[in-house]
């Protein structure tokens, strides 16, 4: 897991002796409130509060073993006769600079009241405490809600800005397209540069591509005539060259008078070798005369 992913937890002395008198787990109890990873931590006066309690040492011995099994915090406190209150120790690892801002970025798991109440004050400080043997984690403070508010005006107010700035953007090309129906040169006047020229750089404007011609339906009536003349060159592919003549000739003839009648079939005549045609008429006159 990434080193970003695990939450950095500060448990003071009151909170381990809490869970132990409750009998819970206090670092699985930790996890499943924060959902993730975390890496508790305790600073050198908590656990010196703990060598101090007024128990027996049956019962301390866990309790200074749990605390030893977390990273120790340093709070430079260790140089002092006596460990420093929890508010004051807490209070100089969380802010400080006293600027009232949760820089570290930690969270806070405490049973002192005074401790919470510091921590409201301070922007980003989730906090978590036992209450009746049940681990919970208090609701944001108001502090933290307005500057979380503050955050996502600012962001909506950048969003805005940058749809103004893309409308100045278009404005400013429509104002570029009017300059390119003038002149590409225009001769300056005053500021004594008479008779200069200046070149005006022209912008190409892009209208709306129009259809491919490929993909648009044909209308009916070309489709037709298109249809018709395909037919009549079929036809006369069949046919001998002397009659591919003519009935080209024919085609010709109709398209240069402007017809725009589909052009037909022109009809053959039949033509008889002169052999075949006067032999059977001799014959049968033949007959008709030897005939009584």
């Amino acid at each position: 897991m990434a080193e970003t992913d695990i939450t950095y937890l500060l448990v003071d002395a009151q909170m381990i002796q809490d869970t132990a008198r409750f009998k819970m787990d206090l670092f699985s109890g930790l996890e499943r409130v924060l959902h993730g990873k975390i890496k508790p931590m305790i600073t050198q006066c908590s656990i010196r509060h703990l060598y101090t309690l007024s128990v027996p040492q049956s019962t301390k011995d866990p309790l200074i073993l749990l605390a030893k099994s977390m990273e120790r915090r340093r709070c430079n406190h260790h140089e002092l006769d006596d460990p420093l209150s929890t508010l004051e120790c807490l209070s100089s690892v969380v802010d400080p600079k006293k600027s009232k801002t949760n820089r570290n970025r930690y969270v806070v798991a405490s049973q002192d009241d005074e401790v919470r109440r510091f921590c409201r004050e301070a922007k980003g400080v989730p906090l978590i405490y036992v209450k009746r043997s049940v681990m919970v984690l208090e609701p944001m403070a108001e502090r933290t809600i307005d500057v979380k508010e503050g955050i996502e005006r600012d962001k909506f107010r950048t969003g805005l800005r940058a749809r103004l700035g893309k409308r100045k953007r278009e404005s400013k090309e429509d104002k570029d397209a009017e300059t390119e129906d003038r002149p590409a040169r225009e001769v300056a006047n005053g500021d004594g540069r008479d008779g200069e020229e200046i070149v005006v750089k022209r912008k190409k404007t892009r209208g709306p591509k129009g259809p491919n011609p490929l993909s648009v339906k044909k209308s009916k009536k070309e489709k037709v005539e298109v249809q018709q003349n395909d037919e009549q060159l079929s036809n006369l592919a069949g046919k001998k060259p002397e009659d591919r003549l003519e009935d080209t000739a024919g085609i010709i003839e109709q398209a240069s008078d402007g017809a725009q009648a589909p052009l037909g079939k022109r009809k053959r005549k039949r033509k008889h070798k002169p052999g075949l045609l006067n032999g059977p008429r001799q014959e049968l006159a033949g007959d008709d005369e030897s005939s009584p």
